[in-house]
């Protein structure tokens, strides 16, 4: 079993990279603020260290992937953190496209074993409100705009 931590697990990708990861075998740590523990355990992660109590490259865990999804932090500052062959990884790491990867993650989708996490809706005519809460960076999951009026 792989030891996984997300670094920024809660935005859109981040929330997929946890259930992705617990789906596929791994021990997940998610690293997210204390609004978000329930969030993470009811998605699955095994444990949560909250960065706004401490700070996660202080553990004495050693992970064999480190997935940074919101580029705030670096190889180097998770060196230590990482098992001898261990990965660090981030949203800019080039990946290999594959069809069959996408249909995969359709799949997950349809049967319920992967699941969008809506923060919040808003209208096409509240883009700008949508944009300014965006940028705060303290949403959990999606954004959603709807463009064909109030769905």
């Amino acid at each position: 079993m792989h030891n996984v931590l997300v670094y920024g697990a809660s935005g859109s990708v981040g929330t997929f990279v946890v259930q992705l990861t617990k789906y596929f075998g791994a021990d997940v740590t998610a690293v997210c603020s204390t609004t978000n523990i329930n969030l993470f355990k009811s998605l699955g992660a095994d444990s949560v260290v909250d960065y706004t109590k401490e700070d996660f490259t202080k553990t004495e865990i050693q992970f064999d992937i480190i997935f940074d999804v919101v580029l705030k932090t670096s190889n180097s500052a998770c060196k230590k953190l990482l098992k001898p062959k261990g990965k660090y990884i981030s949203v800019n790491s080039s990946a290999s496209k594959n069809s069959n990867d996408m249909l995969s993650l359709k799949e997950f989708i349809e049967t319920g074993k992967l699941r969008a996490v809506i923060d919040r809706r808003y209208t096409l005519e509240q883009i700008k409100e949508a944009h300014t809460y965006v940028e705060k960076f303290h949403k959990k999951g999606n954004v959603v705009i709807n463009v064909l009026g109030n769905q």
